[in-house]
């Protein structure tokens, strides 16, 4: 049973092929403006193709770790039950002044039960939430996206332990929190400001002169709310991280029942020292 619970934590932390493909599709449609010209990137009826792909991912995903054995039917319940959780958890906190709970849950999830299922529930989370919150748009498969990266490389990181463990995760919901707001805004940051400004996009200047201004538009209008997502995400992964962690490592692992009579369990140690 130890080699099976090894040979388990040991897939988790395998990236299949389709989590593969999910960060390659992320990082065109993030990353567009550096390449395209704004007439040729996103528009609103463009959102359901893209849409459409991010639930093929995620699917891919789930089917690939399901057939890999690293998702059994618990981890599939668990799946739903943190998707509930942080579809809840989204509209309380409704993102003022960059107050999220939901991205420390992707974190703690993914970490624990690997990147595969830090995509899936990244993603499925965003999803359900928008359909409460009627934040359905556009800007949705890419919310989608991003928040299945945050869940992701939370599974992808350095496996350690104790203290260690804990400041490593709060330093990565501290960072993944910018990153996350980054991204979002690079996507659209074409459509956010006029043509005529010194932080808007144009198409004439060519990558780095591009990324110049987008540091400058984000430092204007996104900095405060980048930093209380990830000053949020820091606390509640110190305050909570070690006792969530414990519970659903609890739950991801397989339980072990010793035969009735057997010797190897407690009664038959006590049964050894009357001997």
């Amino acid at each position: 049973m130890r080699a099976s619970w090894a040979g388990r934590a040991g897939g988790n932390a395998r990236v299949s092929i389709a989590v593969v493909v999910a960060v390659g599709i992320g990082a065109v449609a993030f990353s567009w403006p550096l390449f395209l010209r704004p007439e040729s990137g996103l528009r609103p009826e463009q959102a359901p193709i893209v849409f459409a792909l991010v639930l093929a991912i995620v699917l891919a995903i789930v089917l690939s770790e399901v057939a890999g054995g690293r998702m059994d039917a618990r981890t599939l319940a668990m799946l739903g039950v943190l998707a509930a959780v942080g579809t809840i958890l989204r509209p309380l906190s409704a993102g003022t002044a960059g107050f999220e709970l939901v991205f420390f849950v992707l974190i703690l999830a993914g970490r624990a039960f690997g990147a595969g299922f830090g995509f899936a529930l990244g993603a499925i989370t965003l999803f359900t939430s928008a359909l409460i919150t009627s934040g359905v748009g556009p800007w949705l498969p890419y919310q989608m996206l991003a928040a299945g990266f945050v869940g992701l490389f939370a599974g992808l990181l350095p496996r350690v332990r104790g203290r260690v463990e804990v400041v490593l995760l709060a330093g990565y919901g501290f960072v993944s929190a910018f990153a996350y707001g980054w991204v979002m805004d690079f996507s659209f940051w074409p459509f956010g400001v006029g043509n005529d400004t010194q932080i808007s996009f144009d198409p004439a200047l060519g990558p780095v002169e591009n990324l110049h201004r987008f540091v400058l538009y984000n430092l204007a209008t996104s900095m405060g709310w980048n930093l209380g997502r990830a000053l949020t995400n820091a606390v509640l992964i110190a305050l909570v991280g070690p006792a969530l962690l414990r519970l659903l490592r609890r739950s991801a692992r397989p339980a072990a029942f010793a035969p009735a009579g057997s010797r190897s369990g407690v009664h038959g140690g006590m049964e050894r020292r009357k001997a």
